[in-house]
């Protein structure tokens, strides 16, 4: 990744307006901020929640409360828990996310 023409900036995630993105269970609240190619989103996601979709984007993404897991495509499973993060390239292990208690995960993609 490359960060070009982005001065200093900070980003306060309370006053950043939520999106509502349904799973095939619960939903996720995406709190985004776009700097050129770079996307920046703080994810809130409910209790239940199960992604509707296999992911094939590159993220690296760290987990702030709750805990999340993911599942990979090849049947491995890895959960985060806060403090853990993950990351994977763009086109690699497809990956899909569920959380029974809910969480927050930081994600840069």
């Amino acid at each position: 990744m490359k960060i070009a023409d982005l001065p200093f900036g900070t980003t306060d995630w309370n006053e950043v307006e939520p999106t509502m993105h349904p799973g095939e269970r619960g939903h996720a609240l995406w709190r985004t901020r776009q700097f050129g190619d770079i996307r920046v989103r703080m994810v809130e996601y409910s209790p239940g929640y199960l992604a509707d979709h296999w992911c094939s984007k590159g993220h690296i993404l760290l987990c702030l409360s709750g805990a999340m897991v993911t599942e990979l495509a090849d049947g491995r499973t890895f959960t985060l828990t806060p403090g853990v993060s993950y990351q994977v390239a763009d086109g690699a292990e497809p990956h899909r996310s569920s959380t029974e208690t809910g969480c927050t995960l930081f994600i840069v993609d």
